[in-house]
């Protein structure tokens, strides 16, 4: 099986470049399963219900969240009834799943958050394993939503031999760290698709202003910039990940592959 991961997509210029590039790949690359991350998909901030169709039509399988999950009070319900995940460690009163399962596929897909610096709710390392324990018999993929590189990587030590494949998302910047370690894919973060020509896909005119002064407004999402689209690809045999490789496109020029996974 060949899984697709797409990482932070970023208002209508991230939206943009997933309904431009991903039906090409995922014929090119005979890809099975798509999933992506949502959370900055509306204007950098959650997803509506309308942006959600909009990516969903775009060949998007499953949407993993993070700390934006509930920025949009009206995609409550399609958390509860569509393949659309908040991180598992929310609290469980909260609306939505943080698992989704695929069992002609034999595949579960997990979204979990972080604790430095985010909203803070379960720790995400004694919650995991109690779920983990109930999927050994499936692929696992976890997208981990998290600020700190140590603590993704600190995640991935404490679950490799029991996981398939292990992407960090958040920081919108993508890390050079791709391998294959224990038969489980890694990679740090796979970086936003969207913007890269200002600050983590938002307009530099708020984080300059916040740098300087330490106050500024929202951040916003301008829709001319230069745009890149960032995915990783993941290979099962089995349970096992057998190869790894990251996609890159930058704007609507042809995508390329711009990393292979090391095999540790």
């Amino acid at each position: 099986m060949r899984l697709l991961f797409i990482g932070d997509i970023v208002g209508k210029p991230g939206r943009v470049m997933v309904k431009h590039h991903l039906p090409k790949i995922k014929e090119k690359y005979n890809v099975d399963f798509v999933v992506a991350n949502y959370e900055n998909a509306s204007h950098g901030f959650g997803i509506t219900p309308k942006n959600y169709k909009e990516l969903k039509n775009s060949g998007i399988d499953v949407m993993t969240g993070g700390n934006h999950s509930f920025d949009k009070k009206e995609i409550f319900d399609l958390l509860e009834n569509e393949p659309i995940l908040r991180p598992l460690n929310m609290y469980e009163e909260l609306p939505g799943k943080g698992i989704f399962i695929n069992e002609e596929k034999k595949l579960a897909i997990i979204s979990l958050m972080g604790d430095f610096t985010m909203p803070r709710f379960n720790n995400p390392f004694r919650i995991i394993e109690k779920y983990i324990q109930e999927l050994e018999d499936y692929v696992i993929f976890i997208d981990f939503h998290a600020e700190a590189t140590a603590e993704k990587r600190a995640m991935f030590i404490m679950l490799k031999n029991k996981i398939s494949a292990f992407v960090g998302t958040h920081t919108h910047i993508g890390t050079d760290d791709l391998v294959i370690d224990t038969d489980a894919g890694y990679l740090t973060d796979i970086g936003l698709t969207g913007c890269f020509d200002n600050v983590i896909g938002m307009s530099e005119k708020e984080p300059l202003q916040r740098c300087k002064t330490g106050f500024s407004k929202k951040y916003d999402v301008v829709d001319e910039c230069k745009k890149i689209f960032q995915a990783v690809v993941f290979d099962f045999e089995g349970k096992k990940c057998v190869d790894a490789f990251k996609i890159k496109a930058y704007d609507f020029e042809e995508e390329f592959i711009s990393q292979k996974a090391f095999k540790l």
